[in-house]
């Protein structure tokens, strides 16, 4: 099967969905099948051999935060002459409600064409205002996934239909075995956190706050950081007499990402809101990190109740740092969270999403009798 995958945002910022769509991309080749992938890129950008650029991405405030899209003539140009190219049996695209490719390719092609929905959201004023237009392209998707819950209920409540629930996908053995950093995680202890430093969605602040209560108890303990951000406007957010114990990666390569995941007692994903699934706690889970979480309803869902991994009250900096401190002087709680997230994380392994997703491919070009095709030059 000829597979053309349409990324959103841009490719070579870290994020979920484009963590997903490359993931996907690889199952996908591994199962045999031709896949496509075309994403906001610079022309010159490092991109894997099946990713093709669209032009430069812009900055856009969604979702409660700042995403990289590409949206204007030369991407829809491009859009549409990857689609006539590419003879594609289907059509798959991410985030089809983004001001982004995918909405863009929505409108250019023809055919068996699939979307998956990532985004979580209680109100969106962009969606509430562009629904009509954003109708014209989504009507025409014939396969609707959702990755959770909590995704699909997004999509009932403000766009309308239905989707099937497939989560998003880990490699999990892509994260199973590393050494840790060199001298982490110590004998006093170390916490973890990744993902942007700079997105107030995603919660540093609540650890941050919580690491300025536990520390001055625990002359050992460590907090390591790895996203991409301002280094310094962090620096600046911790007491100064802290500041050499919070240790800041910016952004790391996917080696030294997975070896982030061993180098800690717990893993923390102090996150607000705004998120759907939860992809870096499937890749903590995969290498076996204590989880420490808000309980969020997305990450409750992934932690099966804080049996996987434990949950504090999001936004409460006190209640994290209490959990943490309880997780760091309970070794066996340790052992017993990691044994369960790895068991746990199974369920969420490409070599089973991948296929469900195939299944859905197979769906829609049942009796289809022909390949996507462009709408006019």
């Amino acid at each position: 099967m000829k597979v053309g995958l349409v990324c959103p945002y841009t490719w070579n910022v870290p994020g979920g969905v484009q963590q997903h769509i490359r993931d996907l991309a690889e199952a996908l080749i591994g199962f045999g099948h031709e896949v496509s992938v075309i994403t906001p890129a610079d022309d010159d950008a490092e991109l894997p051999p099946y990713a093709v650029p669209a032009g430069r991405a812009v900055p856009v405030p969604y979702n409660g935060s700042v995403a990289r899209l590409a949206f204007g003539f030369l991407s829809a140009a491009r859009v549409r002459r990857w689609i006539n190219d590419g003879g594609f049996d289907v059509l798959h695209v991410h985030e089809p409600a983004a001001p982004s490719l995918g909405l863009l390719a929505c409108w250019a092609a023809d055919g068996p064409i699939v979307g998956t929905f990532h985004a979580s959201y209680e109100k969106s004023r962009v969606v509430s205002v562009t629904a009509p237009i954003l109708q014209s392209g989504l009507e025409k998707i014939t396969g609707r996934i959702a990755v959770s819950e909590a995704a699909r209920t997004t999509l009932v409540e403000h766009l309308g239909g239905d989707a099937v629930l497939i989560p998003n996908g880990v490699a999990t053995e892509r994260y199973a075995m590393a050494e840790p950093l060199p001298g982490w995680p110590g004998e006093g202890g170390a916490l973890g956190f990744l993902g942007r430093m700079d997105e107030p969605r995603k919660g540093l602040q609540v650890l941050l706050r919580a690491f300025e209560i536990l520390a001055p108890g625990r002359p050992g303990l460590r907090l390591l950081i790895a996203g991409p951000g301002d280094a310094a406007d962090v620096t600046a957010k911790v007491a100064p007499g802290l500041r050499d114990r919070v240790v800041l990666l910016g952004m790391v390569s996917e080696q030294d990402k997975v070896r982030a995941y061993h180098s800690v007692d717990a893993f923390v994903a102090p996150n607000l809101g705004g998120e759907s699934f939860g992809i870096v706690l499937a890749e903590a889970m995969s290498a076996g990190a204590p989880i420490l979480a808000s309980d969020i309803e997305a990450f409750d869902r992934v932690l099966l109740g804080g049996r996987a991994g434990a949950l504090f009250p999001a936004g409460d900096h006190r209640a994290l740092a209490d959990a943490a401190a309880a997780l760091l002087d309970d070794p066996a709680r340790r052992k017993q969270l990691s044994a369960e997230a790895r068991a746990a994380v199974r369920a969420y392994d490409w070599s089973a999403v991948a296929r469900d997703v195939l299944r859905v491919y197979e769906t829609v070009t049942a009796g289809a009798g022909a390949v996507v095709a462009g709408r006019g030059d």
